[in-house]
């Protein structure tokens, strides 16, 4: 898979040791920034990570911020994007098989380096069910993104 890979500042230097676990993995990386511990606004990264992955140039993204909130919040007002903060393996992978999940969000200050290894690789190695009450839900969740998408600014 193609994986598109951001962060700010406070998750940078997770965001570097993560590239290198996913390529170990067998995954093609692009790197969305940012390059250095300067400081830098999160949206920024989720919404280049988002529009990557909503124009199909990636198959998903990982995103990390210091909480994984903020990053998480900005990446789900990309059209297209199921943006998850996780930092629990079941989460992890319960997000992608249920909910079609698409970006992996961390927070840098929540999880140490061995557990977000474990929570990319679980998010990696999770599909999709296809099962009648997942495709019905997610069918819900599009449909809910469309409507406001219809709106008047």
């Amino acid at each position: 898979m193609r994986i598109a890979i951001g962060a700010d500042h406070a998750g940078y230097e997770l965001k570097e040791l993560l590239k290198k676990y996913i390529h170990e993995l067998g995954h093609d990386i692009a790197d969305l920034g940012t390059d250095s511990l300067d400081p830098v606004d999160y949206p920024d990264f989720a919404q280049v990570v988002g529009e990557t992955v909503a124009r199909g140039q990636a198959d998903r993204g990982v995103l990390i911020c210091g909480s994984g909130i903020g990053a998480s919040i900005a990446a789900n007002k990309v059209p297209g994007v199921r943006a998850g903060v996780c930092h629990d393996c079941y989460s992890a992978h319960q997000g992608v098989e249920h909910d079609d999940m698409n970006i992996l969000v961390l927070g840098s200050r929540a999880v140490g380096v061995e557990l977000a290894k474990d929570l990319v690789k679980a998010y990696l190695a999770a599909n999709f069910t296809h099962e009648e009450r997942h495709i019905r839900r997610l069918g819900k969740v599009k449909a809910i993104e469309a409507s406001y998408s219809k709106l008047p600014s």
